[in-house]
């Protein structure tokens, strides 16, 4: 592959991610998820040692889900987890786990920071994403962008400083609060993509 198709199909990654972190899984993206070609996307990302167990998980729950009821139990943890906002969530928030505040808030200096990123090149959050800019769904759309768009060293000081900086965080009050495994198992991975993608950089 040219350096042209990796950065595009990092994209895609990223912006997969972007898209599993935004919304809860309908039953047309459950089908999408799981697709012939959905499932040589997964046994690629399974040969990786590290990412084997989460895509295992992640599976066993999207080809397992039958019903509607085990579809509204998936979105019943996703709002638990992303949308509530109390003491068993796992706010996807930068501004809430870099800020030296005791008492941090949504709309933090990382979404004004994220919105300064938006306007310079030319972007903004979908209007019917109603969340703060500085949302980890909104980060890793952008980061899908750089990757087509940026130079390495752009895209490595991003994912350094805006992601990689609080993502670990994240994913542990994701493994402390979900109910189910599905959104710790898509957290977990989503670390080591972004993670192995820094190494990447570096190296190049």
């Amino acid at each position: 592959m040219s350096q042209t198709e990796v950065n595009q199909a990092r994209s895609l990654v990223y912006n997969l991610f972007s898209s599993l972190f935004a919304w809860e899984i309908s039953e047309q993206r459950q089908k999408e998820l799981t697709s012939p070609d959905a499932m040589v996307f997964w046994d690629m990302l399974a040969q990786d040692p590290n990412m084997a167990r989460p895509v295992q998980i992640l599976l066993a729950t999207l080809t397992q889900m039958t019903t509607e009821r085990q579809r509204l139990e998936l979105a019943a943890d996703f709002c638990g987890l992303f949308l509530v906002g109390d003491k068993n969530a796992a706010s996807p928030y930068a501004s809430l786990y870099l800020s030296d505040e005791d008492r941090p808030t949504i709309f933090g200096e990382q979404h004004h920071v994220m919105c300064d990123f938006l306007r310079q090149s030319q972007l903004q959050v979908q209007s019917d994403f109603k969340e703060p800019a500085d949302h980890l769904a909104v980060m890793l759309a952008f980061m899908a962008q750089l990757c087509v768009t940026a130079s390495d060293e752009s895209q490595l000081a991003f994912l350094e400083t805006c992601i990689d900086s609080w993502l670990a965080a994240f994913v542990d009050k994701v493994d402390t609060c979900d109910p189910g495994q599905f959104y710790s198992a898509l957290a977990k991975m989503t670390l080591q993509w972004v993670r192995d993608d820094i190494s990447a950089l570096k190296q190049l």
